[in-house]
């Protein structure tokens, strides 16, 4: 075989060579996916891992041998606190149930009381009962009234309704909202409900009042957004909605951008995009710390405006290196034992127990080196170790080492959090609704989401009653001030409207009722 045919075979061997390699990256990447989307559908969606250093934490489905006789074992000692033993029933009723459930009495006669026997004590058994749907059907009756002199007619004026001359009293307009957007109960089955208790109205017409209730709710909204963007530190994320029909049996995507304050406000403003521009229209002049994920737009808007300091997630760092788990576990079980110290030093820091400048400087002496640690640990397996540029893990440390700087502001800045865990727990509801409601018609109905959304989250986590707060500001906003909006956003309602909140006619006491 002469020289030509030798190379040529080489150079055969090594283009098959070549492509083999190429199948096989190709063939793990695919088998990576496929286990994402296993993982996805039927794997378990907590991101806890267990830490079990002494070997006594056993997972489900695990067991130990017994230990052979005659070994001795040492149990650790413990308290365990005493529990009130319940002897009567009465104390069980008081103990389950509060002074707002409304309670109807039924006494029962003893079958054979006589001259002979005496009542000397009561007991008491509670039953907790549901009536399938409560609705109260309101009739005002007005008299007419006829002056005999000129026979001139009067009649006092029916009571004010938030909507006009809707059939629609608050509390129903509450109730709806709540079910809607608390409970994520859609409105087609709230209708079904209506007729299921003699309740004969159309659909577009609970439509419509939800939209109607969300015109009035809606400069309370855009006061609390001006209140969220007053923080020194607001956390931002965003999520998809489907809202309005693109073709014919296709609905839009549209993406709430949620803003969380420094004040435990949240509001959901609507966009149908998730372009980097509109964080210009959602953010508007704030500066300030900008806590987010690792999506670019977010570092591209930090980087152009000046004066905001942008901080990165650890949370969502960590999860990259979740997704490297199966493919280099002893790499990752240290990136994330790391990550796990820096939690653990940041939880013994909670904020109602240390502020300011002391928290500053715990996080100095506990969380910097730790911090410092990883980061250069990451720098010396990507330098000494042989790694693809598409293994999981070299991937996860890039993230972590692209983003190194905004990872480390919550190091400088005290009162900014690791993660934006706080803001995901509040973006659940949209999720739950996107399961029971799934979509919005319009662009208009899914802005109407979010100003619902923004006040009853916001009414969470300032611990109001959503039921409350909604008959009370529905009957306040249009006589209250413009320049004044801002005090009935939750946070400051309940301030100065809780003790004393407007109710509906049916629950007002019953002698309060007339007038």
């Amino acid at each position: 075989m002469d020289r030509k045919s030798v190379a040529a075979l080489l150079a055969s061997h090594q283009q098959v060579s070549v492509s083999l390699k190429e199948l096989a990256a190709r063939n793990e990447e695919l088998a990576r996916q496929i286990e994402w989307f296993k993982q996805q559908l039927f794997g378990s969606k907590s991101e806890r891992r267990l830490v079990d250093p002494n070997g006594r934490q056993l997972s489900l489905g695990e067991w130990k041998q017994e230990d052979s006789p005659g070994t001795e074992i040492t149990v650790a000692e413990h308290r365990r606190r005493s529990t009130k033993r319940r002897d009567d029933t009465a104390d069980e009723g008081q103990v389950r149930f509060d002074d707002s459930l409304p309670v109807e009495e039924i006494r029962i006669p003893h079958p054979a009381l006589d001259d002979e026997h005496e009542i000397i004590s009561e007991k008491v058994t509670y039953r907790l009962a549901q009536r399938p749907a409560s609705y109260v059907l309101l009739k005002y009756i007005r008299p007419v009234v006829k002056r005999k002199d000129d026979n001139k007619l009067s009649c006092p004026s029916a009571p004010a309704s938030v909507l006009g001359k809707s059939i629609a009293d608050v509390s129903l307009l509450a109730c709806l909202a709540i079910d809607k957007f608390v409970y994520h109960l859609p409105l087609y089955r709230q209708h079904q409900r209506m007729a299921a208790a003699g309740v004969r109205l159309a659909r577009s017409t609970l439509t419509g009042l939800v939209h109607r209730t969300g015109d009035l709710l809606q400069p309370i909204f855009e006061a609390q957004w001006t209140s969220v963007l007053d923080s020194d530190i607001v956390t931002m994320d965003e999520t998809p909605i489907k809202a309005g029909r693109k073709v014919r049996g296709k609905m839009k995507t549209g993406y709430f951008w949620p803003i969380y304050g420094d004040q435990d406000e949240i509001v959901f403003p609507f966009s149908d995009s998730r372009s980097g521009q509109v964080l210009d229209e959602t953010l508007g002049g704030y500066r300030g710390v900008l806590l987010s994920d690792g999506y670019a737009p977010y570092e591209l808007y930090a980087a152009r405006v000046n004066e905001i300091v942008h901080a990165q997630c650890w949370s969502h760092t960590r999860r990259q290196f979740l997704k490297a788990e199966n493919v280099e576990p002893e790499l990752t079980d240290t990136a994330l034992e790391y990550i796990r110290r820096l939690y653990e030093e940041e939880a013994r820091l909670k904020p109602r127990l240390v502020e300011g400048t002391k928290r500053l400087e715990k996080r100095a002496s506990h969380c910097k080196p730790i911090v410092d640690e990883f980061f250069e640990w990451l720098k010396t397996e990507l330098r000494e170790r042989v790694l693809l540029p598409k293994n999981p893990f070299t991937e996860a440390a890039n993230y972590a080492l692209d983003r190194e700087v905004s990872l480390r502001v919550f190091l400088q800045y005290p009162d900014v959090p690791v993660d934006t865990n706080h803001l995901e727990r509040e973006i659940r509801p949209i999720a739950l609704g996107r399961r029971n409601w799934l979509f919005c018609w319009t662009e208009i109905g899914a802005q109407y989401v979010g100003i619902f959304q923004s006040l009853l989250r916001t009414c969470r986590l300032q611990g109001v009653d959503p039921y409350t707060y909604l008959v009370d500001v529905l009957q306040r906003v249009e006589t209250h001030p413009a320049s004044d909006v801002a005090t009935l956003t939750p946070r400051l309602w309940k301030e100065h409207f809780a003790a004393e909140p407007l109710r509906s006619v049916i629950d007002r006491p019953v002698k309060n009722a007339e007038s």
